[in-house]
């Protein structure tokens, strides 16, 4: 594992080492003495920077007692390389993979593309249960907890960060549900667009064609480390951090606020739709 800056991968593989190690009670120094090493590769380690060999790796894992899953993940890690990470959650539920999750709670600026639906962040919990209702890879009793999960994910929607939400205008007009879930949907988008640190723009039927027809994603962007584009579907998930990939998805973005209402414009939008609803 050369060493290497802040990756996805990386951060990934240091969370799971710092995890394994903590279960044990060790510190890092003990730890570091009982291996024969110096602290500071053992915090290499932790922070996914890499400069260790899988021998390395795999003397921690065993002095740690770490599980065979465990073992199985952090070598497919190491030996992790490209521009992209894909993940196949076991549960067939990709926006609740513990990477994307950790990634939300650090970024400083997420921005939000979405053609389809309403963002997930900026749902009602009625919605996102029929949503969730809807998948072809939950299962029936498996719905009520997922449905729960997502709506917790809106816990980061707070001052001190900001938010960006482009919407197609055509995902405001599908219906989901009753007509009083999506009026309340609705409702809920206008209550959250008047908060300072939000911003939802509504891109229309009227700008036709546009950049955003590649599908939905969002930009994540940190306070530390490089910015990480997210995209998903049915049952997978990818995570981008190469330079190239990102300036992609910015020109995309740029190219989406180039033809997006502005925010109060928005707004009127989506009042004239809840008023059609009465």
């Amino acid at each position: 594992m050369p060493k290497r800056s802040s990756s996805v991968v990386g951060r990934e593989f240091g969370g799971t080492v710092r995890a394994i190690i903590a279960r044990t009670g060790l510190t890092h120094r003990k730890l570091a003495e009982l291996l024969g090493w110096q602290e500071a590769k053992i915090s290499d380690m932790t922070l996914g920077k890499g400069g260790v060999t899988e021998a390395d790796v795999l003397l921690l894992l065993g002095y740690c007692r770490a599980t065979v899953e465990e073992r199985e993940h952090l070598l497919a890690l190491f030996h992790e390389s490209g521009n992209a990470w894909l993940q196949i959650p076991k549960d067939g539920v990709p926006d609740q993979v513990r990477t994307l999750i950790d990634h939300e709670q650090d970024a400083e600026e997420i921005i939000t593309w979405s053609m389809i639906l309403v963002p997930g962040l900026v749902q009602t919990p009625d919605y996102g249960y029929i949503v969730t209702e809807r998948s072809p890879v939950i299962e029936a009793e498996d719905v009520p907890a997922v449905a729960a999960a997502r709506a917790a994910r809106a816990h980061i929607l707070e001052p001190g960060r900001k938010f960006v939400f482009l919407v197609h205008e055509q995902a405001l007009e599908l219906p989901v549900g009753s007509v009083e879930v999506w009026r309340e949907q609705l409702a809920h988008l206008l209550r959250m667009s008047v908060r300072k640190y939000i911003s939802i723009r509504i891109v229309p039927r009227s700008a036709g064609v546009h950049a955003g027809t590649c599908g939905d994603f969002c930009l994540m962007k940190f306070p530390k480390y490089p910015p990480v584009v997210y995209a998903d579907s049915v049952n997978y998930c990818l995570f981008f951090d190469d330079p190239e990939t990102i300036k992609i998805h910015e020109d995309i973005l740029t190219a989406l606020a180039a033809v997006a209402l502005s925010e109060e414009e928005s707004r009127a939008v989506i009042d004239n739709i809840l008023e059609g609803l009465q």
